[in-house]
């Protein structure tokens, strides 16, 4: 019965490289919104280019170009979601990562998670900003008529800006 529960356990214990799954299909996520990223600022250099080249000036074309570069951002930040959850998965179920340390055996602490609440802090700081980013390109499309919209803008932005300054202070003790 011993062996039994031995060889039971060891199968349990070797079920956890699975995760090497997510890893990877994380990481290719990752490269992959990295790669759509970089397209969509190389397509808004060619157009600005273009509209330059032509002396023309569309309507929107400020708009147009911010708005691109933004989506970029938002999509390099998704990626950056995906490379924590990758490294994070792999440090927490299979193995600590040896290159990301140091010639000194000191951890880097950007990608360091020990914990799934630190993994959950650090992807939702992330995916928090990727909602401001976007929160901001939705804004940069938007057409204020009104002194009211304007104050509603106003309030928006204060609000995101007292709960970037509250996610800021997430993590951090005092001692």
């Amino acid at each position: 019965m011993h062996f039994i529960e031995g060889l039971f356990e060891k199968g349990l214990w070797s079920s956890r490289f699975i995760i090497v799954l997510a890893v990877v299909f994380g990481l290719l996520g990752a490269i992959l919104l990295f790669t759509i990223a970089s397209f969509d600022v190389f397509h808004t250099m060619q157009y600005v280019i273009s509209v330059y080249a032509t002396h023309a000036h569309p309507a929107h074309f400020h708009e147009e170009v911010v708005g691109g570069i933004i989506g970029a951002v938002d999509l390099y930040l998704i990626g950056v979601v995906m490379i924590i959850f990758s490294f994070g998965l792999y440090e927490l179920f299979i193995s600590d990562i040896d290159p990301a340390k140091d010639e000194h055996g000191k951890e880097n602490q950007l990608l360091a998670v020990h914990s799934l609440d630190q993994l959950k802090d650090k992807i939702s700081k992330v995916i928090v900003m990727v909602l401001v980013v976007g929160f901001f390109q939705k804004v940069g499309h938007t057409v204020f008529t009104g002194a009211l919209e304007l104050l509603y803008l106003a309030l928006s932005i204060t609000a995101v800006a007292v709960g970037l300054y509250f996610l800021s202070k997430v993590g951090h003790h005092d001692h």
